[in-house]
């Protein structure tokens, strides 16, 4: 009796324990699954966004677009263990930032986890840092596209440090942080549309109207160099986006196979909807069409993946290749801006067409997961998207301008008018892509 009497007044301490234990439950498939999607992310950078905008400079600029990229991602990847990941994920209940509670890591160890979307299981939090800091390395390469081949290699990196500090780690916790003020608005933003795209296509066209136009812009052959280098980085992105979209679900479940699902389908239908508008109105589909199809297909799908049918996956791919072109082919010749490689007109607004189509598409009669509004209506939803846009891109541009003539009153921004002649691999670098 005495023992029975014994195990009667274990069993709630029993049963915390199992509760306890059961709210911490690390899966290793989950992990295994994360640390895959954190490479996959990094293989975007480096070497699938280096070689698309590589590709698409000319040969004398081709290696400072592969150093810009590099270095970006080495610098982004110290200053986010230093402070980055506290000030987008600290903890803090500011509603847009994160804090100082995680500087230099403070606290992580082997035995702290970072929560997913499933009450009860968690990641190992190295690994949820490691996956959110490489979305923080391949942002701001995003913009680099925007200033090639004119802008100082020291004030690509100063300005890009800033960027992330200011105006990057800021829209993270908004948007994806508990406390964040985006996150509490009900948008939804699965795998950044604003954070990433949106954030850094803002960026971008601020950027190429501060920097003003290469020179010889109009006159000189400013064609890509090399297509097949630009198609190879192309399919880079296109794999390592499955990192991106899919990896986003934190956990290897059926949310997973959705956003892999998406990120084929909504691509496929962005590719055929803008060789088809080329074949229209220029008479042949290019190489080049296909890839910025391809990249604007990824960016529209973004937000969207986790939440969106197969279906309205592939009505969001053919939409957004018609919007983008009319950007990238009329809206930027008209106002005279040089967003060299189409930072703006493919990331840009393609994220704000993913975005706000997020609000509809994952509508359930549209074969979407549901509204995440506390109305519970599409109309609802869709504000909660647009508010999510405007936000980022009165955030991103306010700062972007702000940060830019801080650098220009350091460095300065541009590269000598000799020096934009010779190429800035010589004049930056000292060496060249290619020799003979």
């Amino acid at each position: 009796m005495a023992a029975g009497a014994l195990a009667t007044f274990a069993l709630p301490a029993f049963a915390q324990e199992t509760t306890e234990a059961a709210a911490a439950t690390i899966s290793k498939g989950d992990t295994a699954w994360m640390m895959t999607a954190s490479l996959l992310v990094l293989f975007m950078l480096i070497p699938g966004l280096s070689l698309f905008y590589g590709g698409l400079v000319r040969t004398k600029n081709m290696l400072s677009v592969l150093m810009q990229c590099t270095l970006i991602a080495a610098v982004v990847m110290v200053i986010w263990v230093f402070y980055g990941y506290s000030f987008a994920f600290g903890g803090s209940t500011s509603a847009f930032w994160g804090g100082t509670a995680k500087l230099f890591l403070s606290g992580v160890t082997l035995e702290s986890t970072a929560a997913t979307f499933t009450d009860g299981v968690v990641l190992p939090e190295y690994v949820f840092i490691a996956f959110q800091m490489t979305f923080a390395c391949i942002t701001p390469a995003l913009f680099v596209g925007a200033f090639a081949e004119r802008m100082k290699f020291s004030s690509v990196l100063m300005f890009s440090v800033l960027w992330v500090t200011f105006v990057y780690f800021p829209i993270a916790h908004m948007v994806w942080d508990g406390s964040g003020l985006i996150f509490n608005m009900g948008a939804i933003d699965f795998a950044g549309g604003t954070v990433v795209h949106i954030n850094a296509g803002i960026a971008a066209l601020v950027a190429s109207i501060v920097l003003g136009p290469r020179i010889g812009l109009g006159k000189d052959m400013m064609a890509p160099h090399s297509m097949t280098l630009t198609m190879v980085g192309a399919a880079m992105l296109w794999v390592g986006w499955f990192g991106f979209n899919a990896g986003s679900n934190l956990e290897a479940t059926a949310g997973a196979t959705l956003a892999m699902m998406n990120t084929f389908v909504a691509t496929a239908g962005a590719i055929i909807s803008w060789c088809a508008i080329e074949a229209l109105f220029r008479g042949k589909a290019s190489g080049l069409g296909a890839a910025s199809g391809m990249v604007a297909g990824l960016v529209a799908i973004t937000p969207a993946s986790g939440t969106t049918g197969p279906v309205g996956a592939i009505v969001l791919g053919l939409l957004v290749s018609p919007v983008c072109y009319f950007f990238v082919s009329k809206v930027k010749s008209r106002f005279g801006y040089d967003d060299s490689l189409d930072v703006f007109g493919v990331h840009g607004i393609g994220g704000i067409v993913g975005a706000i189509g997020t609000g509809i598409l994952c509508a359930p009669s549209l074969g979407g997961t549901g509204f995440v509004v506390e109305a519970g209506t599409m109309g609802a939803q869709l504000m909660a998207q647009i508010k999510a846009v405007a936000i980022t891109i009165v955030w991103s541009g306010i700062g972007s301008l702000i940060l830019l003539y801080i650098v220009k009153s350091v460095l300065g921004l541009r590269v000598s008018v000799e020096d934009e002649r010779q190429g800035l691999d010589l004049a930056s670098h000292g060496e060249a892509a290619y020799h003979g």
